[in-house]
């Protein structure tokens, strides 16, 4: 059996030294008692609650065949530094409990250090004790919400604003400012903006006139 801590998608991993006697975890699921008038009291079943684990062990100063899981040990100290570090990160970090490679993992799962405690025993010089809670976690995906007051879509009948316009064969001035401005009673505005070309007389526009409109 391998109890793994890994973080940064795998690129820092600390296999426990020595293995855990016991894993405790705890499973729960959120209930809400209501009382009813005349009707009693009533359970509504809400959402399972993540999954804790605690373990408890620690990491020895020098190698022993009888309870050490490999010989290059890790000094204790840079040990619990590390996994110090990854608590304060604000980033989850991966529990893993497998029987060893091409085994399906007993636990796998993303989770947060919830606390960490660790001690140094008279008699054992070196060796770190420590037990450590874990919380599952779940990542949070939020969706960002539009006002679609604030969107001009191209939806069937929407105007779409334009800054030119070539003037087309049965075109006026007031079909140009509907279909461009959404208000055919805008059309003096193209007629002011585009004076030099159309000339003082409005009606007086051509097919191929390339007129600006003004936004």
């Amino acid at each position: 059996m391998q109890f793994w801590l890994t973080f940064n998608n795998g690129a820092e991993k600390i296999q426990l030294p020595v293995n855990p006697q016991r894993i405790d975890v705890t499973s729960g699921h959120q209930f809400s008692d209501i009382q009813v008038s005349q009707l009693g009291e009533y359970t509504i079943i809400g959402d399972k609650q993540l999954r804790e684990f605690q373990v408890s062990s620690f990491f020895p100063r020098d190698y022993h065949t009888l309870y050490c899981e490999y010989e290059a040990l890790p000094d204790p100290w840079q040990t619990v530094k590390k996994i110090r570090s990854w608590q304060h990160s604000g980033e989850p970090l991966r529990f893993i409990v497998t029987e060893g490679i091409g085994k399906i993992d007993k636990i796998n799962v993303l989770s947060t250090i919830r606390s960490f405690q660790y001690e140094e025993k008279a008699g054992s010089p070196g060796d770190v004790y420590y037990s450590m809670t874990l919380k599952e976690h779940q990542f949070v995906n939020f969706k960002k919400v539009v006002d679609e007051s604030t969107l001009q879509e191209a939806r069937p009948g929407t105007i779409k604003q334009v800054s030119n316009y070539t003037v087309k064969v049965g075109d006026t001035l007031w079909k140009i400012a509907q279909s461009t401005l959404g208000d055919g009673s805008l059309w003096k505005n193209i007629h002011s903006a585009n004076i030099d070309i159309i000339g003082p007389d409005p009606n007086q526009i051509k097919p191929g006139q390339r007129l600006v409109i003004p936004s």
